[in-house]
């Protein structure tokens, strides 16, 4: 699957930060202590990413997190009342996140880690279940995963060698 490059200085992003973890590290002369944030970011129209930053401090953990988020921009495709187009499962190492087309009016009916992926990306309505781990950065990376698998009618129509209109109907 080729991967698309999105440029995200065009974009006006908006940031949220899933988890702050403290990590430990004993070493001779005591404990080192660091922090590892996660973060989503997205710009509510389509785009979203998710990274991983890691630092002494928190601000620079959140800082490293959202340049990694950026670098990892994917493109999500809606249909017309801010849903996805087609149920789908995403699955990350032991996390799957199952993602089901909504009508207009539901909402985001989804956990805390999926629900912050599914609003920065633009999604309006959407139900979703999280199975298996409950980790959040495995969480989020199959909800990413998910919407990364997404096909527009346009082309599983092409891909069929049929119209449009036969695949949605």
């Amino acid at each position: 699957m080729k991967r698309e490059i999105i440029d995200a200085s065009q974009l006006e992003l908006t940031e949220q930060v899933v988890e702050i973890k403290r990590v430990t590290k004993v070493v001779k002369g005591g404990r080192n202590m660091r922090f590892t944030a996660l973060v989503v970011v997205g710009d509510k129209n389509g785009h979203v990413g998710a990274g991983l930053g890691k630092a002494a401090e928190i601000p620079e953990a959140i800082r490293k997190g959202k340049e990694d988020a950026m670098k990892k921009l994917i493109t999500v495709k809606l249909d017309d009342n801010h849903s996805i187009t087609h149920d789908i499962q995403g699955k990350h190492t032991g996390a799957s996140v199952l993602l089901k087309k909504a009508p207009e009016g539901t909402g985001i009916i989804a956990g805390g880690p999926a629900r912050a992926v599914c609003e920065l990306a633009g999604i309006g309505n959407i139900r979703t279940k999280s199975l298996g781990s409950s980790n959040k950065q495995n969480v989020v990376l199959a909800t990413i995963e998910g919407l990364k698998l997404l096909k527009s009618p346009e082309e599983v129509a092409k891909a069929r060698g049929k119209k449009v209109e036969d695949i949605l109907a």
